[in-house]
């Protein structure tokens, strides 16, 4: 059987040929195009429980990737892309094998979209053959995609990043062949070989090839998102004399362009100082733009290069840095300055601290083509202040930063530090033929405490606001319709999922700017006043204590001691560990040791695998942070997948742990979360030692968490915005924005709807960071007990500065 889907049965023409060069080499084959409203009627069926995460995609092409793994799961079959072409039957292909996919061209690893991942290799998802039922997709596909559902892009919720992970950490990798893009995807795709030359393509080994139409690999987040049949009112003057009003239809310049009409370069100017976060938000609403002829020119004159560095990174050739030293230009000399360096015919200000929407560009420019204007501003704005929760649609006037003008009509700024675009916005209306539209939802103004102009010039533009959303309930629904088209945070609009039930969020949450996004990336939910310190528990179900092992020969003989002085039940403790890359006795004594423990505990899984870290110098050094703890989130979730059966809960227990009491199981479940920590301290009553279990501090929003992310994780220095538990004894139980592997205790089902630990950059952090991180994503907070100690001594290494690298996990 042969599977492709289109959103309905009438295929792009372009796309026909290859949808049948399918059904050409395999005659005899079966073949089903499904339609949108076939997948949801075959999920309806066969898996309603994924409707609610079917249903909530934002985005079209999530459902289109993810429909693929129930539909082979289902059938079997083949499943591949309408822009693929079959060159030759892939019988031979798919002969004697379960499972089959490919990796997509090398060239595509070093894009940034890759590099920022840390990929080493991507499996493609527009090629997968499948024996029906094979486990890796109801045992572990399915449940990542649950517990992906959430991240902010497709290509990691649903898509070839999402697969390569899956692929990665799958339980049972011998029953999976991965052939190289020789075989499958010759081709590099077009923006790659922009970036990275000609690739040759060897097509007498394909079977066959990917065309690349619509892909990931165009190196842009997400798909710009256009809205159809848009309108909105105008009005044109001439030399300050109205000349003409009415409604715009976009669409009717749409169609002009599409008929070859040239659609003139338009230049986007953005000045900044040191204000990298922000920036890059100004810039991915520039790389969302639907207008297609565009630049930006980026004109910086501060000491700090994480704005270059990171443009850089993104390898687009639209986008120019262009760095000044530090002379204490004004903002209007800076401006003539990158008007100068513009190679456009029309330049657009593109403030670096204001959001805005895809169809900007386009929509302005559609005004001044079809009016005959030599420049557009927005007739209102969108205003946003998010230390305040308050949204607003401004007044009617010529608000100067929505400029968008001829080259040649522009004038020169004054040589003003503020204000000095407002007298060039007046130069232009009093010249020149110009077009106002009332679209505010176009432009975002936003207030986030280091403006230009201080608080005081917001209030009076929120107090003469023609709308506003103020009230808890009405500000949550405009910010989320906001967001389902501007790029904002994840911690932008963390407050937004409970608001309205829950009130106003601490301190720690209110912080203004996208340096509190950082801070903020754990929370979702008001913390609460900490809650007594629980009895231990009754009632014993059956528990999985998990420990991952490398080079623990000394420590393994200890560990199992300790797992005997507990006063749980052992015939409801099952025990899994996960050997690799030791270099010392560790496999020969798990061998001694394994027919004891066999007949000690309810169940006993022993899983070897290496992972190929070797660390040359100490594991605590930040620079290898990324590299070990994103394998040591592949140990875990390896393990995990491996070991877990019925049990009800998991006990992640380092080898290296030296003590703890005899009821720290009962105790831990009676806390009563889905997610509970001890405190790990370096010994009874001392400092604490797993400094990934922390509390955000109050005000932590408000600092600069960026100049402490490094290989796209956080490593701030100890106690940096942190509270770590040994400043919290006595306080019973208490929530915390972060946890610890050392000692941690998750409800199974959780892990079962596809709670892991990434292997990679989640909100900036990793591994059981970012497992706390996901947890919130998906309606679960993460508590701590900061009187049941575990004790795990330094073992002779020094205690290190930063807070990423302090959990060993006996690696």
């Amino acid at each position: 059987m042969i599977h492709q889907t289109w959103k309905d049965a009438d295929l792009p023409p372009a796309w026909q040929k290859w949808a049948e060069s399918w059904r050409l080499h395999h005659p005899g084959w079966g073949y089903r195009l499904w339609t949108d409203a076939d997948n949801r009627a075959f999920l309806q069926e066969h898996y309603p429980w994924f409707l609610p995460v079917y249903d909530g995609y934002p985005e079209p092409i999530m459902r289109a990737d993810a429909i693929r793994y129930f539909l082979l799961d289902h059938f079997g079959g083949l499943y591949v892309d309408l822009d693929f072409e079959c060159l030759k039957p892939v019988t031979d292909l798919l002969d004697g094998r379960e499972l089959v996919l490919g990796c997509e061209p090398e060239a595509h690893t070093r894009l940034s979209l890759a590099r920022q991942r840390g990929f080493t290799r991507i499996v493609g998802n527009a090629f997968i053959a499948s024996r029906p039922g094979h486990p890796f997709w109801a045992a572990h596909v399915h449940r990542r995609l649950v517990g992906a559902h959430k991240l902010p892009g497709t290509l990691d919720a649903t898509g070839p990043f999402f697969l390569t992970r899956a692929v990665d950490s799958a339980p049972e990798p011998d029953s999976i062949t991965v052939v190289g893009p020789e075989v499958l995807y010759p081709e590099v795709s077009p923006h790659a070989t922009e970036l990275f030359g000609p690739q040759e393509a060897d097509y007498d080994r394909a079977y066959a090839v990917h065309h690349w139409s619509g892909s990931w690999a165009c190196d842009t987040a997400s798909a710009p998102r256009v809205s159809a049949g848009r309108r909105f009112p105008f009005w044109v003057s001439q030399e300050r004399q109205p000349v003409a009003d009415g409604l715009l239809n976009l669409e009717a310049q749409r169609r002009r362009w599409a008929s070859g009409v040239p659609t003139p370069t338009v230049s986007c100017l953005m000045v900044t100082k040191d204000r990298s976060a922000t920036a890059r938000r100004a810039i991915r609403c520039f790389t969302a733009q639907t207008y297609p002829d565009l630049e930006l020119v980026v004109l910086e004159d501060g000491t700090d290069d994480a704005l270059e560095r990171h443009i850089r990174d993104l390898g687009d050739p639209r986008i120019r840095h262009h760095r000044l030293p530090p002379e204490r230009r004004t903002l209007g000399e800076l401006r003539n300055e990158a008007v100068d360096r513009a190679t456009g015919a029309y330049v657009c200000q593109w403030d670096d601290d204001d959001l805005y929407d895809p169809e900007r560009v386009e929509s302005q420019m559609a005004a001044i083509l079809a009016l005959g204007a030599d420049a557009c501003f927005l007739a209102r704005e969108r205003l946003w202040w998010p230390a305040r929760r308050k949204l607003a649609i401004s007044c009617a006037r010529v608000w100067e930063g929505s400029m968008v003008c001829a080259k040649g009509r522009l004038p020169r700024y004054p040589a003003e530090r503020r204000g000095e675009d407002t007298p060039v916005a007046e130069e232009i209306v009093r010249s020149c033929r110009v077009v106002s539209i009332d679209a505010p939802d176009l432009y975002t103004y936003v207030c986030h405490g280091n403006n230009t102009f201080d608080e005081s010039h917001f209030a009076e533009h929120f107090e003469v606001a023609t709308q506003a959303w103020a009230e808890p309930g009405a500000y949550v629904g405009q910010l989320l319709a906001m967001a389902a088209r501007l790029p904002l945070e994840p911690a932008d609009i963390a407050h937004a999922e409970t608001e309205t039930e829950a009130g106003t969020e601490t301190e720690a949450e209110t912080g203004t700017g996208n340096e509190a996004a950082a801070a903020r990336t754990y929370e979702r939910k008001p913390r609460p006043a900490p809650e007594p310190a629980p009895a231990p528990a009754s009632e014993r179900p059956p528990v999985l204590v998990l420990t991952p092992l490398k080079d623990a020969a000394a420590f393994l003989p200890g560990y199992l001691d300790r797992l005997r002085t507990l006063d749980y039940p052992r015939e409801a403790i099952s025990l899994g560990l996960l050997e690799g890359d030791s270099r010392d006795s560790t496999p020969e004594l798990l061998r001694q040791v394994l027919p004891g423990i066999e007949s000690e505990f309810r169940r006993v899984t022993l899983v070897h695998r290496d992972f190929g870290l070797q660390l040359a110098g100490p594991r605590w050094a930040p620079g290898i942070q990324r590299r070990r703890r994103a394998v040591l989130a592949k140990v875990r979730n390896h393990l995990l997948a491996r070991a877990l059966a019925d049990e009800e809960w998991v006990l992640w227990l380092d080898v290296d742990v030296t003590g703890y009491p005899a009821d720290l199981v009962q105790r831990l479940l009676g806390a009563r979360k889905d997610i509970v920590v001890p405190h790990c301290a370096t010994a009874p009553g001392g400092p604490t030692y797993d400094l990934n279990t922390f509390v955000l501090k109050p005000g932590a929003g408000r600092l600069n968490w960026d100049q402490w992310l490094r290989d796209g994780i956080l490593q701030p220095p100890r106690g940096f915005g942190r509270t770590y538990l040994d400043e919290l004894r006595g306080r019973g139980l208490v929530r915390v924005d972060s946890v610890g592997g050392t000692a941690l205790l998750v409800r199974a089902e959780l892990h079962r709807d596809g709670l892991t630990f990434p292997s990679f950059p989640y909100r900036q952090v990793i591994e059981t960071e970012g497992l706390a991180a996901m947890a919130l994503d998906m309606g679960t907070a993460c508590w701590a007990l900061p009187d049941l100690e575990v004790v795990h001594p330094h073992h002779g290494a020094p205690q290190p500065e930063a807070a990423t690298p302090t959990v060993t996990h006996g690696r």
